[in-house]
């Protein structure tokens, strides 16, 4: 069977939609409609990394230079119902689609040189096979592809622990203190590393990871999620 013909009888059949409105979507478009993608609650981190909100949660814990999130976080808002996609409906590509978004995004800021890897706040194992995919490493696919960064995934997750979910933030800093590890063979000496995750509330686990990423001579550990706030 001609493969273009068949593809044009299944969009014809099953159209894509867009995620969020579910408008049929245009050959140039992937997940999200361009309407859509104009309404994101997009933040503006990456227009000073060095002093906000989301540094401020960091501090004194781990040492990062740049911290940014892509979306600000509201409860039934679109970040929500997007993030909800990617880590409870096996929607691994929407990931991908919002990392590709924010690269771009960062590439216009000027922040194409920075950093020499994207790392993924890793899974532990059992989640990861129950899941099917990491959905922070997703989001690094997605990044990689505008900034062409390789995604290199130096960090291990070598405990289970519980949700974090109704946690206070010192239960939270406990709780993954000492659950990440540099996997093996991984080199991450004098590298400039872009450490990448879903969400940040306190940032415990971004600072358990930063920690591992230094204390193994990283020469500079910044930081990117999907969205911030309160979950």
């Amino acid at each position: 069977m001609n493969l273009p013909l068949f593809d044009d009888f299944l969009a014809l059949v099953f159209p894509k939609t867009c995620c969020l409105c579910k408008r049929s979507l245009f050959e140039f478009e992937d997940q999200l409609c361009k309407v859509c993608i104009s309404k994101l609650p997009v933040a503006s981190y990456h227009l000073r990394p060095q002093n906000n909100d989301l540094v401020t949660k960091i501090l004194g814990l781990t040492k990062a230079n740049l911290v940014m999130a892509f979306l600000r976080f509201t409860k039934k808002g679109d970040s929500q119902k997007l993030l909800h996609l990617l880590k409870y409906r096996n929607k691994p590509e929407v990931g991908i689609e919002l990392g590709r978004i924010f690269g771009q995004i960062l590439l216009e800021s000027g922040f194409q040189n920075n950093w020499d890897q994207l790392t993924p706040v890793p899974l532990h194992p059992i989640k990861r096979k129950r899941r099917g995919y990491n959905q922070s490493e997703q989001f690094a696919l997605g990044l990689s592809l505008s900034l062409q960064i390789p995604v290199i995934a130096s960090l291990s997750r070598i405990k289970y622990t519980e949700t974090q979910t109704q946690k206070s933030r010192m239960e939270r800093l406990q709780n993954v203190a000492d659950v990440f590890d540099i996997s093996k063979d991984e080199n991450v000496l004098n590298k400039r590393i872009l450490l990448v995750d879903d969400v940040m509330t306190t940032g415990a686990t971004l600072i358990s990871c930063a920690n591992k990423l230094n204390e193994y001579g990283a020469q500079t550990v910044d930081m990117a999620v999907i969205a911030a706030g309160k979950t």
